[in-house]
């Protein structure tokens, strides 16, 4: 275990070899979610990118192939904003097993109007909260075939500020779209919170992690073309802002630590060790407002009444 003095602490740069895991990583061909790809296939397991764009999925694996000699690596085409597809698409994955899944995609807009997905959700809430929510109950079986399978939610440094409106999940009352991006990143980290409680309620081998970036800038990223080119403008102009904060390749450090690290245990929250804004990953207090119990439970009701879906986890689904 990484907390008793036989064992080196936890290295960013030397991560231990996880042969013959299966990882998936939602968003991986892009962002944060590219780097926990790269960083995941350097320890020998098999990596698989969930994208909606094949073409930046290439261009990714390709990334991370000359970087990672041997990487096993490969994707598969979905689009969290389409629940109905999301059961079909997990059967692509032609695993028998899954030792981790790492919740990364997500959609952030800028600037008005409210968007909606397909279903009618709006379109951040829809994609970053729903979107994963659904796709966990299809990947549960997977899962549960491993020996200790985790799933790792990505969380965002921006939900610590925000609060659930229950009565206006989809911001139709009043759109903001920083506010309604913050709001559905706390709703995946309410859902990875409650789904470990209640994986714990049913004696589950399956943990469920929550984790976040702190603040992570392109402009302190260092290239990997395709994927992302940082210009020497935008590395001089970003160089004040390392003092607090840091590149997406950092950013991605909690995430996977949350994958491999034995001694992290699920109901956790992880993030950068300064000021949950940059460095090495550490175990974070659970923030307050996360730890209301009450407030997930009514989100988790309120997933499976918009999504038509049920995670019933004492069915057999965990």
């Amino acid at each position: 275990m990484v907390s008793t003095s036989s064992t080196p602490p936890w290295d960013v740069q030397r991560l231990p070899r996880a042969d013959g895991g299966v990882f998936l990583v939602t968003g991986g061909n892009a962002g944060i979610g590219y780097f926990v790809a790269e960083q995941l296939s350097a320890t020998g397991a098999t990596v698989v990118l969930g994208s909606r764009n094949p073409a930046k999925a290439e261009g990714a694996m390709a990334a991370i192939r000359s970087r990672v000699p041997g990487a096993r690596v490969r994707a598969v085409r979905w689009d969290l904003a389409d629940l109905s597809s999301l059961r079909t698409a997990v059967e692509s994955l032609e695993v028998d097993r899954l030792d981790a899944v790492v919740h990364n995609a997500g959609v952030a807009l800028d600037d008005p109007p409210r968007r909606e997905t397909g279903d009618g959700h709006e379109l951040m809430f829809g994609t970053n909260h729903l979107g994963h929510f659904a796709l966990t109950r299809w990947l549960l079986p997977l899962l549960s075939a491993a020996p200790a399978a985790r799933i790792v939610t990505m969380g965002s440094f921006a939900a610590k500020s925000e609060r659930l409106d229950l009565d206006d999940l989809q911001s139709r009352q009043d759109y903001r779209p920083q506010r309604a991006y913050g709001r559905s990143k706390l709703a995946q980290m309410y859902f990875g919170l409650e789904l470990d409680r209640r994986l714990r309620a049913v004696d589950s081998t399956v943990a469920s992690v929550v984790v976040h970036p702190g603040g992570a800038l392109d402009s302190l990223t260092p290239s990997r073309p395709p994927v992302h080119v940082r210009t020497t403008g935008a590395r001089l102009g970003g160089a004040p802002a390392a003092l607090l904060v840091q590149g997406k390749h950092a950013g991605a450090w909690p995430a996977v630590r949350a994958v491999l690290d034995p001694a992290v245990r699920g109901g956790e929250l992880w993030g950068p060790r300064v000021f949950g804004l940059r460095g090495k990953p550490r175990r974070e207090v659970v923030w307050s407002h996360l730890a209301d119990a009450s407030v997930a439970a009514r989100l988790w009701a309120a997933s499976c009444d918009l999504t038509g879906i049920d995670i019933d986890l004492g069915a057999g689904g965990a």
